[in-house]
């Protein structure tokens, strides 16, 4: 997210101050340039790999291109945050609080603006507004961290304020520029983006250098692809109510028009094969599916369904199973399940 919330500039009030001496100017910068720069603790409170997940990481790639510090391609063009996402709209509806990464001062936030999908609100009602509700964070020596995508109304702190790591600012949202329920968690120092995972590196494949504690950096062990979510639903599956949270149910009526098995995964690369298939209670295979990844992918929906024929849908536990094979081995194998009453 490349927006930096700003303040109006501070005009100086009450009597003049005299400039420190010389020696004092040189001994406060000498202080300042061995200051170390934050050690960041997890800016939400959700278990990554779990029950979120980062979808975005910041862009290496100096040209038109795209790659994180792993050398991947979880990332896009000009990308300078890290972006946690929830699983569906249902995970922010329940509220997951972002916290504050390392203690400082509140120097800008935003609040007010809706969280509705890029998608559904389109790019001109945001009036440049793209990081949406946010909040900023002064660290000390230049060093900052911006917290973008908030639900509105959830800010908890205001300007001014000194906040601790681990501190509540607000909850993830939708606001801003935005498809899915994330914030954008960005790093800067002297107004220059920086990656937590590799700050001291322009190019990709080294992150010796983080800035994330100790603690944190085990939680954040790079996954290149993964699972996010997958379920059923009696009619043909779409992307948008799959995140939405409306095909969450796991169990239908027996006459339910049909039972369609859908899968949303992040990381896919091209020439990942892609296996969906739904059995019934006695085990028999009644939809099957495969597709293969022509590009990159950052993100892939799909889904595999079975009509009810002139008889009602057997009654039992349906079994639907993913499989994503990556040059011949199989790098997620996973299953869910739902019962037709």
């Amino acid at each position: 997210m490349r927006e930096r919330l700003v303040l109006p500039p501070c005009r100086p009030s009450g009597p003049r101050r005299r400039l420190p001496a010389l020696g004092l100017l040189i001994g406060l910068w000498a202080g300042i340039a061995q200051a170390a720069p934050p050690s960041l603790e997890l800016p939400v409170r959700c278990q990554p790999g779990v029950d979120c997940f980062i979808q975005n990481f910041y862009d290496h790639d100096p040209g038109p291109g795209a790659r994180d510090y792993a050398c991947g391609s979880l990332t896009y063009d000009g990308h300078t945050g890290t972006d946690f996402r929830l699983i569906d709209a249902s995970a922010m509806e329940a509220g997951v609080p972002v916290l504050a990464a390392a203690d400082g001062v509140v120097v800008a936030l935003r609040d007010g603006e809706p969280d509705i999908s890029i998608k559904d609100r389109g790019r001109e009602a945001l009036k440049g507004k793209d990081a949406g509700n946010g909040v900023r964070i002064d660290h000390g020596d230049g060093w900052e961290t911006q917290y973008s995508h908030l639900e509105r109304g959830s800010i908890a702190v205001r300007r001014g304020q000194r906040v601790k790591a681990g501190q509540v600012l607000g909850r993830i949202g939708l606001s801003g520029n935005t498809e899915f329920p994330h914030v954008d968690f960005a790093v800067r120092h002297r107004g220059r983006p920086l990656d937590p995972f590799a700050p001291a590196s322009s190019d990709c494949g080294d992150e010796a250098q983080g800035l994330w504690a100790q603690a944190v950096r085990a939680q954040l062990k790079y996954r290149p692809t993964g699972l996010l979510i997958a379920g059923f639903a009696t009619q043909a599956p779409r992307r948008e109510n799959a995140e939405g949270g409306l095909h969450g149910a796991v169990s239908f009526p027996r006459h339910a028009e049909a039972l369609a098995f859908w899968v949303e995964l992040f990381g896919l690369r091209a020439g990942d094969r892609l296996e969906l298939t739904l059995t019934d209670p006695d085990g028999r295979t009644v939809a099957a599916g495969s597709a293969t990844a022509p590009r990159h992918q950052a993100v892939w929906f799909g889904s595999v369904g079975h009509p009810r024929a002139a008889e009602d849908l057997r009654p039992g536990r349906y079994e639907g199973r993913i499989t994503l094979r990556r040059e011949g081995t199989a790098v997620i194998e996973a299953s869910r399940s739902a019962e037709v009453r």
